[in-house]
């Protein structure tokens, strides 16, 4: 009978991810609701002190081991199937990220149970899991059900990561485990961004520019309104496919969520891909000229108007209360 519920604790280099504790949050939630115990599994080498963050949960249960030391995903897969089998779960919560992507495709290959993907909330109903899932790039929402246990694939951003802290450390339970030669993709090295370039997700104002400026020249006018703002740049999926940024500017589902104080939002049109990585910005500010555009349904304020014509003045009025602030 299923008696857990069990999150994947992501870390990377040796810290917990945003992430895992947005699914701590939700994962207690269903915890309570169900009144089953909620147990994070936490597999790698040299992780089991990282278990003293995941207060939500009532225990951690963990697999060290040298193989499991990078994103070695056959073991690692293998190695969360073998705490699963064991933990009697009724649903099992994994965030999807680059590093758990082609993990959970194992997993699930491994456990043989129904996989509800790409969700964006979860409850328990009459003794099933029921998710609601986002589809086609989230421009369709659907309701799915699924028998316990179910493995779920969770989108970012499902509860605020707060809510998923605690200063309580959970007992940690060392789960033995030799994970068996893993063939096939294998982690070799880490290349991180260029030198110099700006973490967009420590960043307090953001500027963020879309297919709206028309060109890479435009972009000059974007970057000396972050700088008279004390910000950086950062940009929409279709900006940085065309190569006007590089990738570690890109915000959205497929690049980095960013919570900054403002949020300023210039020809970009809100599509569901987007909004993900930047929907609990504090203060959200979009200008488009189209006044159908889906930003404008979350933005706190908007503006329908040409973001060329509106960069310059808002450039000249912030260096002007900058200069205020000197004198």
């Amino acid at each position: 009978m299923a008696s857990s519920i069990l999150v994947l604790a992501e870390h990377w280099e040796g810290q917990i991810t945003e992430a895992t504790f947005e699914l701590l949050a939700l994962g207690r939630e269903l915890a309570d609701a169900t009144g089953q115990p909620l147990h994070a599994l936490l597999v790698g080498h040299e992780v089991k002190s990282l278990g003293a963050s995941l207060g939500k949960a009532d225990k951690v249960l963990c697999v060290d081991h040298a193989s499991l030391a990078g994103p070695a995903t056959n073991a690692h897969a293998a190695a969360l199937a073998h705490i699963a089998r064991n933990a009697s779960p009724f649903c099992i919560l994994a965030p999807l990220t680059n590093a758990t992507w082609d993990v959970l495709g194992l997993l699930i290959a491994h456990l043989e149970i129904p996989f509800l993907n790409f969700c964006h909330d979860l409850m328990a109903r009459d003794g099933k899991v029921e998710a609601r899932c986002l589809l086609y790039g989230g421009k369709m929402e659907a309701v799915a059900q699924a028998p316990a246990p179910a493995l779920c694939g969770i989108l970012p951003g499902v509860r605020p990561a707060e809510k998923g802290r605690s200063d309580k450390a959970p007992p940690v339970e060392n789960v033995p485990f030799t994970p068996e030669e893993a063939t096939g993709m294998k982690f070799t090295r880490l290349v991180p961004p260029e030198k110099g370039d700006v973490d967009i997700t420590q960043q307090t104002v953001l500027v963020s520019v879309g297919r709206g400026i028309q060109s890479q020249d435009n972009l000059a006018l974007a970057e000396e309104l972050a700088k008279a703002l004390g910000g950086a740049v950062c940009g929409s999926r279709p900006v940085i496919d065309q190569g006007w940024l590089p990738p570690s500017r890109q915000v959205g589902r497929s690049g980095a969520t960013v919570k900054p104080r403002l949020y300023l939002a210039l020809g970009i049109s809100g599509a569901p891909e987007h909004w993900e990585g930047m929907k609990d910005s504090e203060l959200i500010v979009a200008v488009n000229t189209d006044a159908k555009a889906p930003i404008f349904s979350g933005a706190h304020y908007g503006a329908v108007v040409d973001a060329l014509d509106l960069i310059p003045l808002l450039t000249e009025e912030a260096r002007k209360a900058d200069m205020k602030k000197a004198s």
